[in-house]
């Protein structure tokens, strides 16, 4: 293959991949992105994620098995104990791009409630909620 088609195809793949990444939504002013829906977009956003401060990964145990889910209400609480952030998954991934600091992560899904508390530093961070 020539290093023209080569560069071609890179260039093709980049654009298709960038295009399968969620719109960016607003939480109180913090940006994020929600979804994760389908291998595409599953990969696509697991490849952003090391431009987001925080990765949040959401599953469950259903018959035995982890599964992805989607519509956890997630609310993030800084030091103050001021929610930051509140806002709905929209699949199993959640890009967030929070500040450096403490937080609180109060993750909620069929009524049981998960926390965490996170500390945000210069380099990116993945959290998994796991439900039972």
């Amino acid at each position: 293959m020539s290093k023209l088609a080569l560069a071609g195809f890179a260039t093709i793949w980049f654009c298709f991949a960038q295009a399968q990444i969620p719109d960016t939504h607003y939480s109180h002013g913090i940006s994020y992105i929600t979804g994760g829906v389908g291998e595409e977009e599953s990969q696509s956003m697991i490849a952003e994620a090391r431009q987001w401060p925080l990765f949040l990964e959401l599953s469950q145990l259903e018959n035995g098995r982890g599964m992805w889910i989607f519509g956890a209400k997630i609310m993030i609480l800084n030091s103050q104990n001021k929610i930051v952030f509140d806002a709905q998954a929209e699949g199993p991934y959640m890009l967030i791009n929070l500040p450096q600091g403490e937080f609180l992560i109060e993750a909620r899904y069929q009524n049981v409630m998960q926390k965490r508390a996170i500390s945000i530093k210069s380099s990116p961070q993945k959290v998994n909620i796991f439900w039972k």
